[in-house]
């Protein structure tokens, strides 16, 4: 007899239980073209990757504004941060809350960033939407199915982490919950996920090889988040470079101010970057001076 198990979906299951956002269901894609998910003058999917930085956490009103220049002087597309912070502990640092989500929206006026938080409760998406020009989903919350719906209802843009231990077709799962709400709005990010070596010599493993294949059964535009994939400030360089090489649509990365006498963060910091460091990598997400071109869809490196 053959052992059935319950639950499995492979996917081949993908146009049955994402037939919103499966790329099968929906041939107005292109192989390979993606929706152009519009969050202000950021466009993800559309022909530069969109570079999203700032603190992992907001903890005061000079640290964020302070970040939040130098993120946009280093050539970032969006703002970041945590008002509200899912923490391991309950007796560690959990954010500002509501006077977080205004340090942020001052801070994104005057920089003139879209900028993106999380939304961690079914009851504070109201509220965070009303602060936010993009709402984030955790990879805690991944499958916080209440949440997803409330989220997708905000009329907001998503940006929706893959679960630590998630597979592809999870992932698309859990997005196809906001999208039945009528809001095809949705960014994927790609954050690392639980493997062997888990907390040996990296956070998490990055998996790169979840971009063309969420590419290939999607049309959502996949973004990386390469601070908490390494875990690590000085791998985030070579991983948010592997990242745009793999086809990401863009990148999420946390950086600390750099500013002489500045505290580090609360907030995992031994994976924040400087802005130097971010500049970098942003001059080589929006192909810089380093050889490329761009035809048909698609980058080329020239001869």
């Amino acid at each position: 007899m053959t052992m059935r198990i319950a639950g499995k979906v492979g996917l081949d299951d993908l146009p049955r239980i994402c037939p919103l956002i499966s790329r099968q269901n929906n041939p107005k894609f292109k192989a390979g073209e993606s929706l152009v998910v519009e969050v202000g003058p950021a466009k993800f999917g559309g022909e530069l990757p969109v570079v999203i930085a700032g603190p992992c956490a907001v903890e005061s009103e000079q640290q964020t504004l302070q970040i939040a220049r130098s993120v946009k002087s280093a050539g970032a597309d969006m703002l970041r941060g945590g008002a509200f912070k899912p923490r391991t502990s309950p007796h560690d640092f959990q954010g500002l809350g509501l006077e977080g989500l205004k340090i942020l929206r001052a801070a994104a006026n005057e920089t003139r960033l879209p900028v993106v938080t999380e939304v961690i409760d079914v009851r504070l998406v109201e509220t965070v939407a009303q602060y936010a020009d993009m709402l984030q989903i955790g990879s805690r919350n991944m499958q916080n199915f209440p949440l997803l719906v409330e989220a997708g209802r905000s009329g907001k843009p998503i940006l929706l982490k893959r679960g630590m231990a998630a597979s592809l077709v999870e992932w698309l799962g859990a997005a196809e919950y906001i999208a039945n709400e009528g809001n095809l709005n949705i960014v994927l990010c790609e954050r690392g996920i639980k493997a062997y070596p888990y907390y040996e010599y990296s956070r998490y493993t990055l998996d790169l090889n979840v971009i063309p294949a969420a590419h290939a059964e999607t049309f959502l535009p996949v973004i990386v988040d390469p601070s908490h994939a390494t875990g690590v400030a000085s791998m985030v360089e070579q991983a948010s470079r592997a990242a745009i090489e793999a086809g990401a649509d863009g990148l999420i990365i946390e950086v600390f101010s750099g500013c002489a006498g500045a505290e580090r963060p609360k907030c995992d910091a031994d994976q924040a970057i400087d802005p130097f460091t971010l500049s970098r990598i942003a001059r080589h997400a929006h192909r810089e001076g380093n050889g490329t071109v761009f035809v048909a869809g698609r980058w080329f490196r020239c001869a």
